[in-house]
């Protein structure tokens, strides 16, 4: 077969040059979650919030069964749009208006469409931050989740002429008055807090509070790869070691998203009964991370919000930083001029509920 005819039939993926503004996107290869995703994104990252790990109690409370863990969902729609988005991505820099929309039980079909919202050439003409909107949607086409997010892209050509720059304008935070709607209604009667972990609730939380997750978690190669591929995410900066191998760190990445998970998990120690995330206010990975890093975490109450019109369930406003090869006793952050800590990985704000 000539090279002509082979390559009308493989795909590189998209760079920089290839975005325009206003493109819309359909991403291939819907995927069924089942019960075995689940199994395994918990060996991976250790998930323990009770409603997502034991159906008996998920039903106890008033979901039909246990649902799908929040970051879960969120791994699989952002892996559809990888192919078309960031397969020749250089790194994922940040997401802002992410609401998780309805919840997702085993069994439900999730597919992702994408909306280009800015472009923006880099100075080194090199690369490129593309910025969009993505929709996660089940098999009756209802949204779950919604959110945008920027990617530096590589360029095909660097002499190739770069659209006029366009930055969206995002909101700093997602309004908690439009939050809540994954969450069915509860009957918190029979939530056992023995069983969560944790007898703190939605008021034991204070404005300005500072919990050490206490615990760390090194990331082994080989977890990270099965991760990337659990998610089907293509992205060859977290997988393709004889490429990467070449270029400016030597070796793959790990794949961003993957440092929120184990943050997240981590996280279960001091906020046990935080069991579903309501959306993301914004979430920058700060710096590069690899296999060998031991991730910590540690989180800030930054505020506090009631849920229209419930009365079982509270929002937390949380600001957790995760930091490689470094304890949290001392809350690594931000250094007095605004730059962040060394060590400091992902900085990530969001609103997560709790039982009242």
């Amino acid at each position: 077969m000539s090279e002509s005819k082979s390559a009308s039939k493989t795909s590189p993926g998209n760079f920089f040059e290839d975005f325009r503004l206003g493109q819309q996107i359909r991403h291939a290869t819907p995927r069924t979650v089942t019960t075995g995703d689940v199994a395994l994104y918990n060996g991976l990252f250790g998930a323990r919030f009770a409603v997502q790990s034991s159906d008996a109690f998920a039903k106890a409370i008033g979901y039909p069964r246990s649902p799908i863990d929040d970051l879960l969902v969120f791994h699989i729609v952002i892996g559809k749009t990888v192919p078309d988005i960031s397969r020749n991505a250089i790194a994922n820099l940040g997401y802002a208006e992410f609401r998780f929309i309805a919840p997702v039980y085993p069994g439900d079909t999730l597919a992702s469409v994408s909306k280009v919202i800015g472009v923006k050439e880099n100075s080194n003409k090199k690369s490129g931050t593309v910025y969009v909107r993505s929709t996660g949607k089940n098999q009756r086409g209802q949204p779950v989740l919604s959110y945008a997010r920027w990617v530096m892209v590589n360029k095909r050509d660097v002499n190739a002429p770069a659209p006029n720059p366009v930055v969206p304008d995002l909101a700093a935070n997602v309004e908690p008055s439009t939050l809540g709607a994954a969450l069915p209604p509860l009957d918190l009667a029979d939530y056992d807090y023995a069983l969560a972990g944790s007898p703190k609730r939605w008021g034991d939380y204070k404005v300005g509070e500072k919990i050490d997750h206490i615990d760390g978690q090194t990331i082994e190669e080989a977890e990270h790869q099965l991760a990337t591929r659990l998610f089907q995410n293509t992205a060859r900066v977290h997988f393709n070691q004889h490429v990467e191998g070449k270029g400016r760190f030597g070796r793959r990445l790990v794949y961003g998203g993957h440092i929120i998970s184990i943050a997240r998990s981590l996280s279960f120690n001091g906020l046990a009964n935080a069991f579903h995330i309501l959306g993301l206010n914004g979430a920058r990975h700060v710096a590069p991370s690899f296999a060998g890093d031991t991730i910590y975490a540690w989180s800030e109450v930054l505020d506090k919000a009631e849920l229209p019109g419930r009365s079982d369930m509270g929002a937390l406003r949380l600001r957790t930083f995760a930091v490689k090869d470094r304890s949290c006793a001392e809350f690594p952050g931000l250094k007095a001029d605004g730059s962040h800590e060394d060590g400091v990985v992902l900085d990530m704000d969001y609103w997560v509920a709790l039982p009242r």
